[in-house]
């Protein structure tokens, strides 16, 4: 794919003089560098600050929620509200996978939800 959009670009023209050396520089569409994808434990109300922190700085976090899930319900939909509110603010996503995880995103990366790309947080 990325080879054709190359070919699409070079033109090749005939004359009888000598042929033209043409140079195109490629850069990948959209490069961010290097991101992170952290995985961390959500045990109590407290860890969603560190979680929000990580998402802050950039990196994509899988968020385990089983054990909060288990301990304490309503500890984990405040947990989550919090969460959620947060990246709504800064224009990332949040999604729940399974019973067990959570992608919390920053604004440059989306998940993708099937054919129909909507955002949970907005």
């Amino acid at each position: 794919m990325v080879f054709k959009k190359i070919m699409e670009k070079i033109k090749f023209e005939r004359t009888d003089e000598e042929p033209k050396e043409e140079f195109l520089e490629v850069t990948p569409e959209g490069e961010l560098g290097q991101i992170s994808v952290k995985v961390e434990t959500l045990r109590n109300y407290g860890d969603a600050e560190r979680i929000q922190q990580m998402v802050r700085e950039g990196n994509v976090v899988f968020v385990r929620i089983r054990d909060l899930r288990q301990k304490d319900i309503n500890e984990l939909k405040k947990s989550v509200e919090r969460m959620r509110k947060t990246v709504a603010a800064m224009e990332g996503d949040i999604v729940g996978v399974d019973e067990d995880f959570l992608i919390v995103t920053p604004n440059f990366a989306k998940v993708y939800r099937g054919k129909e790309e909507t955002r949970m947080v907005k």
